[in-house]
């Protein structure tokens, strides 16, 4: 079977989902393909933390009203050392902008959702998934359902397919730079219908490891505790997860904490991974197929987003004919964000946790820049608008296709 669209979209997840949706809204045609099926992709268990810039872009595709009735907005979140909390309090620091709590799940239910109201859900189950002639005015797709061979004409390519992709392997080698920092340790996260310890996130340097409370809403809660890469969760019951968390948060917040059955328990590795360039002849990258942040920082899914935000563009652009300007600096004015994200959430990962070869010289480091965030308000700021986001477009850079 054959089929012609604008543009093809290769991977369901929150990138690939909402430049379909932003593609919708502004006219332009698109297919969504997706390796994995529906259950598989609403079930992914991944981040909940919101940029002001990712709510602004899911109010756009028309999918903010669950976020709005059920997110929680955020003004601020604690750092804890060895126990002992303090609050940086984001609002006043960035003049007014805070975050949403708000699970990656539900961001990709509401897409979902979203696609199938208007008759046009992505292809799940697409096996085989192969690009042709990237490099050509012509590329086209192809795919299997079912046994079925299919195939998608188009004009453009966005690759949104996750870091085990085929859409950055599709790049030649000779073309693609990577860089790569593969961290020592995973984070053991567990999921219980619990109410959280705190209205807002503590992120925990103790001398046992780093630790974070966080929370999906008002009623579940998420944690995790930083261990060895070989552990295995089935070596962590629930009551060894929450003795340990009950230490590392501290006392304070131990006291606050309800114990309860986990829902979902897993080990997440940690890396920082990027791929240069992000378009390659008609293939733009978007979302973990092209960066992977550590989670410390709450940008993988945010940046993910602005990549799908700064791609509409681009398109709109070209498809309006008022200028194929953005189409040809979107992979420079992503990467431009992209490094910024990476850098913050390597600092912040360095600055919470726990290495394998870190000295008493190491640690003492830790301790005086943490003590130095706690006594300084230009420290501070710094902190609070990275984590809140930085712009799309530093200013007096190329504006939006939109404007």
């Amino acid at each position: 079977m054959r089929q012609r669209t604008q543009v093809a979209i290769i991977g369901a997840g929150p990138a690939g989902l909402l430049l379909s949706q932003l593609l919708y809204v502004a006219g332009i045609d698109c297919v969504v393909l997706e390796r994995k099926d529906q259950a598989y992709v609403e079930g992914r268990i991944r981040a909940g933390v919101l940029e002001q810039g990712t709510v602004a872009l899911l109010e756009r595709a028309g999918v903010a009203d669950r976020l709005h009735r059920q997110g929680l907005p955020h003004h601020g979140f604690r750092l804890a050392l060895d126990g002992a909390l303090f609050r940086i309090d984001m609002r006043r620091l960035t003049g007014g902008s805070f975050v949403m709590v708000y699970g990656q799940t539900e961001v990709t239910h509401d897409l979902i959702a979203a696609h199938w109201q208007r008759g046009a859900p992505p292809v799940f189950e697409a096996g085989d998934v192969a690009l042709h002639d990237i490099g050509s005015r012509a590329p086209s797709v192809t795919y299997t359902v079912n046994g079925t061979a299919h195939r998608v004409d188009c004009d453009y390519i966005a690759g949104c397919d996750g870091f085990h992709g085929v859409s950055r392997a599709s790049i030649p080698a000779s073309v693609l730079r990577c860089y790569e920092r593969v961290y020592p340790f995973g984070w053991l996260g567990i999921l219980a219908d619990v109410p959280p310890c705190d209205d807002e996130l503590i992120y925990s340097n103790h001398a046992r490891g780093f630790a974070l409370a966080s929370m999906r809403s008002a009623t579940r809660s998420r944690y995790y505790l930083q261990v060895a890469q070989e552990e295995n969760p089935l070596d962590w019951p629930d009551e060894r997860i929450w003795d340990e968390l009950a230490l590392r948060l501290g006392a304070e917040a131990a006291g606050r904490m309800t114990r309860g059955s986990s829902i979902e328990k897993s080990i997440a590795p940690l890396r920082s991974f990027v791929a240069e360039p992000m378009r390659h002849g008609r293939l733009f990258l978007a979302g973990d197929a092209a960066h992977i942040v550590p989670p410390t920082g709450a940008k993988g899914l945010n940046l993910a987003a602005s990549d799908a935000g700064m791609l509409a563009d681009a398109f709109i652009g070209h498809y309006t004919g008022r200028s194929d300007a953005l189409l040809d600096a979107y992979s420079a004015r992503a990467l431009a964000r992209v490094w910024k994200a990476e850098r913050f959430s390597w600092w912040f990962t360095s600055l919470t946790h726990r290495f394998p070869d870190m000295d008493d010289f190491a640690r003492r480091m830790q301790l005086a820049e943490l003590g130095y965030i706690r006594g300084s308000q230009a420290a501070q700021v710094v902190l609070a608008e990275n984590y809140v986001g930085l712009p799309l477009d530093p200013p007096g850079t190329m504006p939006l296709a939109a404007e």
